[in-house]
């Protein structure tokens, strides 16, 4: 279930946050005023977009993404895009890729959140807050928008000027629960990015990212988990991840599917609760955290359980997820009870 990531230019918060426009999730293109050539589900697909020389169908040429027909009057297309969950935005990619002659001169996206969050579209009546001001498109190419806008959303519009087509839509962020209402004695994956958790920081994630082993479900192949680089000097590689609330850590599940003839020997955690500072002051901080699970041996394409090797360390807030040497895992649960 993991988003690949194309453009090895790609700014951080690609790598850190959840895809919250993932049809995987439950994302959904729930209305746009044209989708003649290409239908705008396509543009939430979570494969990069491709390009099918000599692929045609009843309306033209092929395009993978979203395409509206030529405007011949005043206006502009839009689409209305229901996120898989309310959350805060951290960052936008706007891909026009394969597009090149026919993509929007322009675009700009507008946001709300909508409390009656079925697969209706917005009223008429909801508010919209520009979270993008019109910005400047060029063909085949990813165009990545930091947003720093701190409010929840629920729903997004994108806009094209005039027409044109977009191949991609990806919305990264940080999932907003209700935790208020929540059990104290049951148990919630605290490392799930779609609870809200996400990746500080990874040393090396040269063959995949790191958030990567946050999202839902078993990896589907070897290229949907997190692996480094072979290593050829002495240490090993590391991730911390920030939990979705404070929580005692009580099960942890460390799983190398589809990693066979390159699994980490070896992994440990550590944690700690982390009170203020930023994220980058974590890195060095995290080498000195108690030890969560000690060092555990690894076996190839096999889902890890841990629970009496769980150290009690109380609540934490963070995590350093440490393979040793380096190598491949695909997914990290951290089962725990909320603080």
């Amino acid at each position: 279930m993991a988003l690949p990531i194309s453009d090895p230019n790609a700014p951080d918060f690609t790598r850190r946050y959840v895809n919250l426009a993932d049809p995987r999730l439950g994302a959904k293109a729930l209305v746009a005023s044209d989708d003649f050539f290409a239908p705008k589900e396509r543009m939430l697909n979570p494969e990069p977009a491709v390009f099918i020389p000599g692929k045609y169908d009843d309306h033209g040429k092929w395009m993978d993404g979203w395409e509206t027909r030529r405007k011949r009057a005043s206006g502009y297309d839009w689409c209305v895009v229901k996120l898989a969950r309310p959350g805060v935005i951290k960052g936008l990619d706007l891909d026009t890729s394969h597009f090149t002659g026919n993509f929007p001169p322009a675009a700009s996206v507008e946001a709300a959140y909508v409390t009656d969050t079925t697969d209706n579209a917005p009223s008429e009546s909801t508010q919209w807050h520009e979270i993008v001001p019109s910005a400047t498109l060029q063909g085949n190419s990813h165009h990545y928008v930091e947003i720093t806008d701190t409010r929840p959303y629920t729903h997004l519009r994108v806009n094209l000027y005039p027409d044109g087509g977009l191949a991609r839509f990806r919305v990264y962020g940080q999932p907003q629960m209700n935790w208020a209402d929540a059990s104290r004695t049951e148990q919630f994956d605290l490392a799930a990015m779609e609870n809200g958790a996400y990746v500080v920081a990874a040393n090396n994630q040269h063959f995949g990212p790191a958030s990567t082993i946050l999202m839902p479900g078993r990896g589907q192949n070897m290229g949907d988990g997190w692996e480094t680089r072979r290593r050829r000097e002495p240490g090993n590689d590391w991730a911390i991840v920030a939990l979705a609330q404070p929580g005692v850590i009580r099960k942890i599940e460390v799983d190398t599917a589809h990693f066979k003839g390159n699994y980490p020997d070896r992994c440990s955690i550590q944690a700690a609760y982390v009170k203020g500072g930023t994220d980058s002051s974590l890195i060095t901080q995290a080498m000195f955290w108690p030890v969560l699970l000690d060092e555990q041996k690894l076996e190839m394409d096999k889902q890890h359980y841990f629970a009496s090797e769980v150290a009690t360390l109380g609540p934490v807030t963070h995590v350093r997820f440490n393979i040793i040497p380096d190598g491949g895992v695909s997914r990290l649960r951290l089962w725990g009870t909320l603080a």
